[in-house]
Order: C-alpha cells, then structure tokens, then sequence
C-alpha cells in the first residue's frame, strides 16, 4: 500500500509538471494580439550577378520589384535610377522578408507624403542638437523626387545570433553588395548613356542600410569595415536589432564580436587629436546617423534595453524609439511583425523618403538634418512623463487648502484675464459612472465623487478633450467637508488644476467643402492625469465646460484605473481618438 501511495505522489508530481510546462510554452507561443494590419504586396525578386573578383556562391543578391506584371529584368536594371537601400535579414531570416517595407515604399512614392494635420512635429532636444539647428529654415518635403530602389541580401538564414564567426561572414559579403550595388547604378547609367537615353541626375554615392535583429548589428559592423569605401553609408535603421549586447551569448566568439565593434564605434565618434590635443580632424563617423526601433513589450526575444544606443551613439547622431511610441503606430509587436506590421512599414516607408534632398535627388548630407527628419517623422511630440512641474505645488495646496486668490497665482490655475463666472453655468450635473462623454459646450459643470468613484482600486483620473484649457474647459478639485478649519465658504478652498493638462500632438480639424456635409471634428489636443497621491485629501472633481453657443465636438473621458492600467489606456485613449478622426474622414 505504502509502494502505491508514493507511486502516485512521483505520478501525480510529474503530470502537474508537464501541465505547467505545456502552460507555459502555450503562453510564449501563442499569437499575440497586437493590433497591427497585414501588408500586402506583389514581389518579384531580381537577382544581381556577383562582384568579379569576389567568391560570392554562398551569399546572394537581389533587387525588389513591386508589380504583377511579368517584367524583363535586364531592362529594369538598365532604369535604376532611384535611391539604394540595402535590407539584411537577421538570424535564420530570409531575404524575401524586404516585401512590405518596399511595397509599401513603392506606394508612398506614387500616393505621396503624409498629411501634416492630425500632428504636430516633434523636434531635436539640445542633447541631440536642436539648440542649434535652424528650425524655422527646414521644412518637410510636400513631395517626393526620388523613389527607393530596395534591395536585399539573401544570407541562405543561417543562424547568425548563434556565432560570431558567421556574423562575420555576414559583415563581409554586406561590404561587397554595397559595393555591388554602387556599381550597378554606374553600370546602369554608362548602358542609358551609350543607348542615348536620358541620363538626368546625380549617382548615388552612399547606401540606406535597414537591418533587422541581428541584421542591425551587421548593418553597423560593415559600417566600421576597414574595406568599405568613404561615406558609403550615412544612414541606418535598425527593427528590433540587438546593439549593447547579444540576447544570448552562445559561444565566446559571438560577445567578443560584439564588444569589438562596439569598442570601434565608440572610438568613430570621438574628435581625432594629436598627442598635445591639437585638433586633427572631425570624428570618423560624424557623418553617420543611426536609429534604433523596439517593438516594445511584445518582442520577448530582443529587450528594449538591448536595443538603446547609449554609450555607441551620441544623441546628436542617433536614438532609440519604441513602436509603442511612434507617430502613427502605437503599438507593441513581436520580433518578426516589425516586419510586416502595416501602420509601422507606411511610417518607416515615408521617413526614409523624406530623407531625400528634392535639389539633389540623394539624401540630405547633414547629419543633423537626417536625425530632424527622423525625429520628426518617428517621435509623436507626446511628453515622455506626466511629472509636472508643478506636482510638489499641488501636495503643498492639498494640506494648506489655500484660498482661491492663493490658487490664482499658481502654476496650474488659470490666468486672471481668462474668466467666466459661476453665474455663466446652467445647472450643475452629478455624475454617476466612471465614463463621461459630452458633445457639446453646454455651459455645465459636472461633479464626480471622488471617493464613492473611486472604489475597488480605481484611484487614477484621466481626462482627454480637443478644448482650450481655461478658456474652454476647467478643472477643479474640492476639498472634503468639515476637513477644513478655514471660515472661507467652500468655493473659496478649492484647488484649480486646468493648466496641469499637457498638450498631445493635434491639430485644426479639415472641414468637407461639399455644401451640406459634415464638418470633422478636432482631434484630442490635451491630455490630464492625476493619481493617488494627487486624489488624496480631495472629495469632489468638478469639469466645467464653457457656456458658449458654439456647436464644437468635444469629449472627454474620464476614467478611473488601477495603476498597472493607467499608461496602456492612456495610448489606447489617444489611438482610438486618432483613427475614431480618421475613419470619420473617410465616411
């Protein structure tokens, strides 16, 4: 008996094992929703003849054409004209993987930029330079030049992430089919010029390099190759690419090839002096902008701190972007949906096309330029944090309950010349839910209960709207009652916190011209968050909306969260307002 109870122990032991090991791999295996749209496209893949000279069976490459017609590839090689960039692939990648980044690429061109009026544009920090970049004097183009001629390497998807031998291999063949690449477009050019046709603009003489996983690295290893020719590549983007370390060292050979590449890339951005500090000439690679993008959460191969550029490269010649954060994205995706994930491939797609100069039809020169349009095109212009200045203001006020003629004079008030008084309200509104929506400026003021709101651990308020702050919205946190010994009335002990509202990335609604049809509404232009440590000691929230005849949309929501739910509804928030626009303007 005793020999059948501790066999059915050691059983029973081993079944939960195995149940949560199958658990666990379901968990990390199965699809993730992530919100992003398929791309879609029309491949064909042009193979280019090999470097004479260079032993190239192993490797090959191939040039992207987007189309369902059946084309000749001699001719098309003779046209190429456009500007290269080159895609590696990553570990155990396939070169076919540069289809929706050059579809959509291709779309780009022929539809055109982007709007310019959902958003405003972010801007360079003083660490990155922007003290000295002449802002005013650069602008976007309101049109693309030249297209982008994608071409891609075809690493037979070996397992680069497993030896740095192999990533060495990788390093040398992407030397040559840059090379290659360069060449074609003189070959090109000498058959058009021989054949008389039009032979208008200027050769390439550098490279777009974008590179995902380990393909980023090598991007950068070619870069710092002693063989590769003089401002062959400027520019390079990396998806979800490991830079300060790999994710798993596997062998030696692999870290330490990581560690030296690094080494060098630290060394190219320092200023060359003699051994007295006499100045010899600019870094070796000043010239050289990169930008790292992570996918963000969802991507449990490549951590987002694997991918910053800190201590390789200095802010004024790159940065790091998550996708959760990116203009027009918003999303977290897997390591191989970066790939392919539609609302990231059109914004990429778009940014690499405004890099190009519409004077010369190549690239911008200026280092500092390239990273403004990369800025500009990637980052949102969102704040990077809710810690307002003003936060240490606002606890001060909490437990003095200061006067409203104090209030008036604190950073979050609103200024004495923007005033409308109590009297200009209709009848007050107390608000039963934790949601509120209103679509008109009705002149009201709505009170929410903070504590009988706030239970079950919803202790976070959110509130988004598309009015001005003051002058059409207003926000007021009042005290509990009998908590003060203050014989001033009530409305003279409360908090003003309009101006804590920070600005988000909007602009003026487009209106339909067509007589009679529906003017769009504004987009969310301020965003406003308060949390525990705010709440505390306050009772009652107040929203007051202005009571002007003006039949503007607006909406406001109001939430209240846990904490572990605050930011990732703050983006749904903002995402959902931003397409809710869009899919208005196309209905």
């Amino acid at each position: 008996m005793q020999g059948f109870k501790a066999k059915f122990r050691v059983a029973t032991l081993v079944a939960v094992a195995v149940w949560t090991g199958l658990a666990a791999l379901y968990g990390l295996l199965k699809p993730i929703s992530n919100g992003c749209i398929m791309t879609y496209m029309y491949p064909t893949y042009i193979p280019i003849s090999s470097l004479e000279g260079v032993s190239s069976e192993k490797y090959g490459l191939y040039l992207y054409h987007e189309g369902w017609k059946k084309i000749d590839f001699k001719e098309h090689l003779k046209k190429l004209s456009g500007i290269p960039v080159l895609f590696i692939p990553g570990n155990g990648g396939s070169y076919k993987q540069v289809r929706s980044l050059a579809a959509e690429s291709d779309r780009a061109y022929q539809g055109g930029p982007l709007e310019h009026t959902f958003y405003q544009e972010a801007s360079l920090t003083p660490e990155e330079g922007g003290v000295d970049f002449d802002v005013a004097g650069f602008q976007l183009p309101n049109r693309y030049t030249s297209r982008l001629d994608w071409f891609a390497v075809d690493l037979e998807g070996e397992h680069s992430a497993m030896d740095g031998g192999i990533l060495e291999e990788h390093t040398e063949y992407v030397v040559n089919a840059i090379h290659r690449i360069l060449d074609q477009y003189r070959a090109s050019y000498d058959v058009r010029e021989k054949e008389g046709a039009a032979t208008s603009g200027s050769l390439p003489k550098s490279v777009l390099l974008v590179g995902h996983s380990m393909g980023g690295f090598v991007a950068r290893a070619a870069i710092i190759h002693p063989r590769l020719r003089k401002s062959a590549v400027e520019t390079v983007l990396t998806l979800s690419s490991p830079h300060q370390s790999p994710p798993v060292a596997l062998q030696p050979s692999l870290g330490h090839y990581f560690a030296s590449v690094n080494q060098q890339w630290r060394k190219g951005y320092e200023v060359e002096t003699t051994r007295t500090g006499r100045f010899v000439s600019d870094p070796v690679l000043s010239h050289v902008v990169v930008v790292s993008i992570s996918g963000g959460y969802h991507d449990y191969q490549v951590r987002t701190k694997l991918e910053s550029l800190d201590g390789i490269v200095p802010p004024t010649n790159g940065f790091l972007i998550s996708s959760t954060g990116m203009k027009n994205v918003w999303l977290s995706m897997e390591h191989q949906a970066i790939l392919w994930c539609n609302q990231l491939v059109i914004q990429v797609s778009h940014t690499l096309l405004s890099l190009i100069d519409s004077r010369t039809g190549q690239p911008y020169a200026n280092a500092q330029k390239r990273l403004a349009i990369f800025t500009r095109m990637l980052r949102s212009g969102i704040p990077p944090s809710f810690n307002w200045k003003m936060q240490s203001q606002l606890a001060s006020q909490k437990l003095k309950h200061v006067s409203m003629k104090d209030v008036k004079h604190a950073a979050a008030a609103c200024p004495s010349n923007v005033h409308w008084t109590d009297d200009g309200l209709e009848r007050d509104l107390y608000i039963q839910t934790t949601t509120v929506t209103v679509l008109a400026m009705d002149g009201r003021r709505r009170w929410l209960d903070i504590q009988k709101l706030g239970s079950n651990g919803k202790n976070h308020f959110i509130f988004v709207t598309n009015l001005a702050p003051c002058s059409g919205v207003r926000l007021h946190m009042w005290p509990e009652k009998g908590t003060s010994n203050s014989n001033l009335p009530l409305s003279g002990r409360v908090v003003e916190v309009t101006l804590k509202m920070v600005s988000i990335p909007s602009g003026p609604a487009p209106t339909q011209i067509e007589p009679g049809s529906q003017t769009e509404q504004a987009p969310p232009s301020a965003v406003f968050w308060l949390g525990p440590e705010d709440l505390h000691g306050f009772r009652f929230l107040t929203i007051s909306v202005a009571p002007r005849p003006v039949f503007l949309f607006m909406k406001i929501l109001f939430l209240l969260l846990s904490s572990w739910e605050v930011i990732s509804n703050l983006l749904f928030l903002c995402d959902a307002s931003i397409s809710w626009m869009h899919h208005l303007k196309h209905t």
